[in-house]
């Protein structure tokens, strides 16, 4: 066996093919380890950019087991581990090669492709230097060979899409054309030079699983604090006892093993290294720590300083343990909020006001620019990716502007305020167009949501404040979700010319305007307003009570609200200061739309209007804006509302002769009809597609278990849920839909129920009877009538997150007549309607069958089987 540190360009050199064995798992990789990646290159990119020689970032490894050499000379080697990590980067330069072939750097498209991802000179699968297995070959093969198929369902057309998008995103950020082209060329050369892979090759007769073992199943290694504490020790050797028994134990315990490690960070990072990495601390605090190592009382005075600063962590994890209540509240609200991303802001801070540098006034007030910029940049819909490097960037920041005389708080604000490009700290104009139009309830996290539209309440200052933490409060649309047909002639009276109630439906629904919190969703439903009127006013929320004093709730009402909240925004969140704040080059819901297009699965299509409820506009504005940008990736898929393509769509220069939109749409796998319309099946809704860019909202579609109730004549979600089944469906329907339940419970299943007003219904499985790792298969919605496939869930729990069996779900489900299920659509949720129930609730129950039969001998798989392994092992 031989090992060597090696590149990704020095492994894929020369004639040579790594070839994943059939009988390993398939591409698992999803947005999570595509994103983690990606900040890491990210991070090298910056580096690269600024001058310096960036450290190469350990990637991995991977295990190689020789086959034989092919006619010509080819080496072909066997992957045995690290086929997850080979793929994602052969995807990367497949991306990377296309972005190059789109902005028309044809050279250095051809050099990624030969000396990358090709073998020119050999045949049939030799020609690819990468063979996936078999169940992932065609998807992969279509990428390389840019075939109408590239970029399709599955993990494999995810991270291909995954890299187009980031790619596009950075090169087109503010800096001009031949600052984004330098920025792809540092994004080439960090991928081909600087991810360090540790290349382990086995001799022809080494047991290349047992090295496979070796490699995944070590012991439970050192942390990097672990490392720090036994340095520290070893250079203490009389003081070392006293000092562990003092000041070290005392800390560890108070901290736990996980914050430890964030304070040795933290004091990294606030000590003005906006470049430490939680994965790196022991090497860098050494590092600092070194010039000490034969000072004693030095380095005891360094375990002291951390010691007092775990006290001060402590007061930024659990906010009750702050004394002054003004700081307090605004440490209480960052905690809800969520994340650390302004821990390093706030241990400065707290760091300040114990050394008697600031009052705990101006401490609260810089901290609540931090939970501005944070908020601001949620209303704007910029993206979070920049806000760690934002904030790790800070301390040094506000150093600088304390040496220029500043107070505390203006250099913390100051600093903010200078942020531009896609880190800009959102000017009051820019939150107030996107409190009027962007759809809030697509943006952050359901508790961020939740926070915002607390602290509107709050700053009603009502009599007696409601108790959030017993109130079983969740955002409530006031106009429906799923409205009813008394809504939609209301909306039909306030429609623009050329805008259909649904298009005006889909713009309003999801704005802060039309959202309030309440505890009474399921009664709320999708009654009409006369109804929510007698609800709201009886709430204790003082802005329901001020929606329930008006007459009707339209366009008019959702935007006139939009603009009280846009006022009280302003005076909640203060924003950046004038002059120094950056106006945008480009308003941010373009930059979504490009996102959204750059996403979208292969022999896909949508709408011009779900485009733009996606980003907050209209879809008259959407439709001008791509048809003056005909260059515009996928443009092609944005139809009419009926599937016909725009009369007005026209290509970019260059492809003036090619094939029609609609040719190029079959091509890809979308049928037409004999009226030239795109099949509904194939459609992204604006649901879809906030899904596709992260914006979606189903962690708060989940079931969970019907509580016993708590009150007299209180209803079960379970009894809601059948109540609005025959309040909306037909008998048939009705009773289809109920047999097929009492078959799933009486198989041993359970049932789960949303917490949304439209009460839905999961059958659910709990494999070991762990509620972490349940599964189901399709939700219920009563009152629209569909049961969504919930592919989207499935992908991440075994034994769907295998995208073979993903796929025979939906084969299965195909055979039922009345469901027609995209093959685009195997990573999202499709729905077909309620009534198949009905005429073919037997076949429907055998499909569930087999769901919970493929589950259970999932489970009963031996346990080194069942392990998911990492990396592409052999299971």
């Amino acid at each position: 066996m031989h090992a060597q540190e090696t590149t990704f360009s020095k492994l894929v050199h020369g004639e040579t093919q790594f070839q994943v064995p059939l009988y390993q798992r398939t591409y698992t990789w999803q947005h999570d380890e595509l994103r983690q990646l990606w900040d890491d290159v990210l991070e090298l990119v910056e580096d690269r950019r600024a001058g310096n020689e960036p450290a190469a970032h350990f990637l991995g490894s991977v295990v190689l087991a020789p086959e034989r050499v092919a006619a010509g000379g080819m080496q072909r080697w066997l992957v045995v581990d690290g086929q997850q990590r080979l793929t994602t980067l052969m995807l990367a330069f497949t991306a990377l090669r296309d972005r190059h072939r789109a902005r028309g750097r044809e050279k250095k498209a051809a050099r990624i492709h030969d000396l990358m991802l090709v073998n020119s000179y050999q045949d049939g699968n030799g020609h690819y230097r990468l063979l996936p297995t078999q169940a992932d070959r065609e998807a992969f093969v279509a990428c390389v060979e840019s075939l109408p198929t590239a970029g399709g369902p599955g993990n494999i057309g995810g991270a291909y899409r995954f890299f187009l998008a980031v790619l596009a995103e950075g090169e087109e950020a503010p800096g001009g054309e031949s600052a984004g082209e330098a920025w792809v060329g540092a994004v080439e050369s960090v991928l081909r030079d600087y991810l360090s892979i540790v290349s382990i090759t086995a001799a022809e007769g080494d047991n290349v699983y047992r090295i496979f073992e070796s490699i995944n199943n070590t012991g439970v290694g050192l942390s990097q604090s672990d490392l720090l504490r036994n340095y520290l020790f070893m250079c203490l050797p009389r003081r070392g006892e006293t000092v562990y028994r003092t000041l070290w134990l005392p800390m560890q315990e108070l901290l736990g093993p996980a914050r430890l490690e964030l304070l040795v960070w933290l004091d990294l990072v606030v000590g003005g290294d906006s470049r430490a990495k939680q994965s790196e601390i022991y090497r860098d605090q050494k590092k600092r720590l070194e010039p000490l190592s034969s000072d004693e009382a030095a380095l005891e005075a360094e375990v002291l300083r951390l010691h007092v600063r775990a006290g001060r962590l402590m007061r930024i994890v659990e906010p009750w343990r702050e004394s002054d209540p003004d700081l307090r509240d605004v440490l209480e609200r960052l905690a809800r909020w969520g994340g650390q991303t302004h821990y390093p802001l706030a241990l400065l801070l707290l760091d300040r006001l114990d050394e008697g540098d600031c009052a705990p006034g101006e401490a609260a007030t810089a901290l609540s620019y931090a939970e501005s910029y944070l908020v601001r940049r949620l209303f704007a819909g910029n993206s979070t990716t920049g806000n760690n490097r934002t904030f790790m960037e800070l301390p040094k920041e506000v150093e600088k502007e304390l040496e220029n005389g500043r107070s505390l708080a203006d250099a913390v604000r100051h600093a903010l305020s200078a942020k531009t490009g896609t880190r800009v700290w959102p000017s009051d104009a820019v939150m107030r167009e996107a409190i009027r139009g962007r759809p809030f309830y697509k943006s952050g996290r359901s508790n961020q949501r939740f926070e915002i539209l607390r602290r509107f309440e709050e700053s009603y200052g009502a009599g007696e404040p409601v108790d959030y933490a017993k109130a079983k409060l969740t955002v409530e649309h006031v106009l429906p979700q799923q409205p009813a047909q008394q809504w939609f002639d209301l909306l039909a009276e306030e429609s623009s010319e050329g805008e259909s109630p649904e298009e005006l439906h889909a713009c309003l629904v999801h704005t802060l305007g039309n959202l309030t919190l309440s505890g009474d969703n399921a009664r709320l439903s999708n009654h009409p307003f006369r109804r929510k009127q007698q609800i709201l006013d009886s709430s204790a929320l003082r802005m329901n009570r001020h929606i329930a004093a008006l007459e009707r709730w339209g366009r008019a009402e959702i935007l006139a609200r939009a603009e009280e909240l846009a006022q009280r925004s302003v005076e909640l969140w203060p924003g950046p200061l004038d002059g120094v704040v950056h106006d945008d080059a480009e308003w941010v819901g373009w930059g979504e739309l490009r996102q959204a297009l750059l996403s979208m699965p292969t022999g896909t299509w949508t709408t011009y209007g779900a485009l733009a409820a996606l980003i907050g506009t209209h879809a008259i504005t959407v439709g001008n804006h791509i048809s003056t940008r005909p260059a515009l990736h996928g443009a092609y898929r944005v139809l009419m509302a009926d599937g016909r393509i725009s009369p007005g769509f026209r290509w970019p220069e260059g492809r003036e002769g090619s094939s029609g939109p609609r040719e190029v749409l079959e091509s890809e796998g979308v049928p037409f009809d004999a009226w030239g319309r795109a099949r509904r099946s194939h459609r992204l809704t604006a649901s879809d597609l906030a899904t596709l860019v992260g914006k979606d909202d189903s962690e708060d579609e989940t079931p969970v278990r019907d509580p016993e109730s708590s009150g007299a004549g209180e209803e079960s979600a379970a009894t809601r849920f059948e109540k609005l089944l025959r309040d909306n469906q037909s008998p048939d329907t009705v009773a289809g839909v109920l047999a097929s339940l009492r078959f799933w419970t009486e198989r041993g299943g359970t049932l789960g129920h949303g917490r949304k007003s439209e009460t839905s219904c999961f059958p659910t499985l709990s494999p070991g009877g762990s509620r972490a790792r349940s599964l189901w298969p399709v939700a219920l919605y009563p009152v629209s009538g569909t049961a969504e496939v919930v592919f989207q869930h499935l992908k991440r729990r075994p034994p769907f997150d295998d995208e073979l069996v993903r796929r025979e779900l939906m084969d299965r489900l195909n055979g039922v007549k009345g469901i027609e299920l995209a093959e685009a659509k195997l990573d999202l949720r499709p729905s077909f309607p309620l009534e198949v129930f009905a005429e073919h609730g037997e076949e429907l129950r055998g499909v569930l069958e087999w769901f919970a039969r493929t589950v259970e001998l999932a489970e009963a798989l031996p346990p080194a089987e069942k392990t998911a392994q990492d990396d592409g092992g052999p299971a």
